[in-house]
């Protein structure tokens, strides 16, 4: 399968990449793995010692209760709390499947994290030196960061001349420089899928030279992964789907506010509600 267009930024590999606390105990990475760890006798007297934690938790139920797909975030600020609290805040969060990184100016860089409770994220955000500058839990589809440096991105498409060799990129280009010129936002994705085009190794060096590399770079997992890159030109990602033996299953090009892939929808907020409330009522009460 030829390659996508998918090229990971040199960001995406920077050692300012905020790497997991070793206050942020690792079982916690599962909802398993989170709940083993809440029911042990060391963590009975964790939760003893963070009664903020214990307060926090139903505001964040709430938050899911309420919360809507197209709703801003509600943030909840951990900087707040307390090393402590933080890393049982972490154990409760564990890590779910979507992760991301947003590159912002002055290079500041926003990790974010899924929790095992869909619709609920941990953010945080570190300055150019790799400090920890911001840390919080945010109730949304999608964290606003992500939307933020999806949004700081070309408002059009330039289409220059094509070089020797290439066959069909120049109407790929045609059509996505017409849907990002009629998208509104709030619209449907309109999709391109590149493995279905003939496309010759020269299109795809000259499809990723004229999108370029945006600012943000997002990887669910699930069976497989599916591996997303906002493009220089606002509205456009690339999303490309892989099996479990990490071999591309279909390339893609999504016109949109956010692949929808990567966000949380209606119901996944209620059913983190009701798994959160009862994480609350079984270990801190």
């Amino acid at each position: 399968m030829k390659p996508g267009i998918h090229v990971a930024p040199e960001w995406a590999e920077s050692p300012a990449v905020l790497q997991p606390s070793s206050d942020d105990r690792k079982s916690g990475t599962t909802g398993t793995g989170a709940l083993s760890f809440l029911a042990t006798t060391g963590a009975e007297a964790m939760v003893a010692r963070c009664p903020r934690v214990a307060a926090l938790l139903p505001r964040i139920a709430e938050a899911l209760e309420y919360q809507t797909a197209t709703a801003p975030g509600i943030l909840f600020d951990l900087a707040e709390l307390g090393t402590e609290e933080v890393a049982l805040v972490g154990e409760v969060l564990g890590e779910g499947e979507v992760n991301a990184l947003a590159a912002l100016p002055d290079g500041v860089l926003a990790q974010v994290q899924e929790s095992v409770l869909t619709g609920l994220w941990r953010v945080r955000f570190s300055d150019a030196a790799g400090r920890l500058i911001a840390d919080y839990a945010e109730v949304s589809a999608i964290p606003q960061v992500i939307r933020r440096a999806a949004a700081m991105t070309l408002p059009e498409l330039v289409i220059g001349e094509p070089p020797p060799g290439a066959m069909n990129v120049m109407p790929v280009l045609a059509e996505i420089r017409d849907r990002v010129l009629q998208r509104q936002p709030g619209d449907e994705a309109h999709t391109i899928s590149l493995s279905l085009l003939p496309m010759t190794p020269e299109d795809i060096a000259f499809l990723q030279e004229s999108l370029a590399t945006g600012p943000v770079r997002i990887v669910s997992h699930g069976y497989g992964s599916c591996r997303i890159q906002a493009t220089a030109v606002h509205g456009v990602w690339s999303v490309q789907y892989f099996n479990t033996s990490d071999t591309i299953l279909l390339d893609t090009v999504e016109i949109c506010d956010v692949p929808i892939v990567a966000c949380a929808a209606e119901e996944d907020f209620r059913d983190s509600a009701v798994r959160l409330r009862e994480i609350e009522d079984a270990y801190f009460r």
